[in-house]
């Protein structure tokens, strides 16, 4: 699968924490490291239009989010990126088919089709249940269904195995692996775990040296 154009040159500030990234490049999947509070949610959220950088550029497969010098802040809701939180934020109260629909219902288009998002992360025997009832590696897998149908320019995951262990983490992976081998939507992945970055990485951005 080609690479897609990366552009992460920006600077946040915020109180007394600043940060700083320079970075081009070309990859399909980029995995952002470095110890912890050195700033990779931040990362995320200033990509997803959570946090607004002080300065810079910001652009994903040719589509500037973010350029202070022309004034270009595009609100997250218009920006078209996929974006699983730690906490991987389901709705309790629906059941998986609602919230994987819920991904679908905001999309503007359909780069990715249900019926493969489902196949490829084999929940469409979940889609009945209710979220409570999920274990924690099929929490994380519909999670990743529901940021996938909106049709994203980029799918970004926080650490979406950190709260599981080493041997559901390794039926995760996979998941994962195939979602980045199938479909053409550029991931950026945050880890403090080698193992997963360099199974999942074709470009690693190092945080804080």
């Amino acid at each position: 699968m080609p690479s897609v154009p990366f552009v992460l040159d920006f600077t946040l500030h915020q109180g007394a924490f600043t940060l700083d990234i320079h970075e081009r490049f070309h990859a399909q999947s980029v995995a952002l490291v470095g110890r912890s509070g050195v700033g990779k949610t931040t990362v995320l959220d200033a990509i997803a239009g959570l946090r607004r950088p002080s300065s810079g550029t910001i652009e994903v497969a040719g589509h500037t989010l973010f350029r202070s010098d022309s004034g270009v802040n595009l609100p997250a809701r218009e920006r078209r990126i996929g974006y699983v939180p730690q906490d991987v934020a389901l709705f309790p109260h629906l059941d998986v088919r609602r919230n994987v629909t819920y991904g679908a219902a905001r999309a503007t288009s359909s780069r990715v089709a249900l019926p493969t998002v489902l196949e490829l992360l084999e929940i469409s025997g979940l889609m009945d249940r209710p979220v409570a009832g999920l274990s924690g590696g099929e929490r994380q897998r519909v999670a990743i269904a529901r940021a996938l149908v909106s049709g994203p320019h980029a799918l970004l995951l926080d650490e979406p195995l950190t709260a599981v262990d080493a041997e559901l983490r390794q039926r995760i992976l996979p998941y994962i692996e195939r979602v980045r081998d199938t479909l053409e939507v550029p991931l950026v992945y945050v880890s403090h775990v080698a193992a997963e970055v360099e199974q999942l990485a074709d470009h690693v951005v190092r945080l804080g040296g």
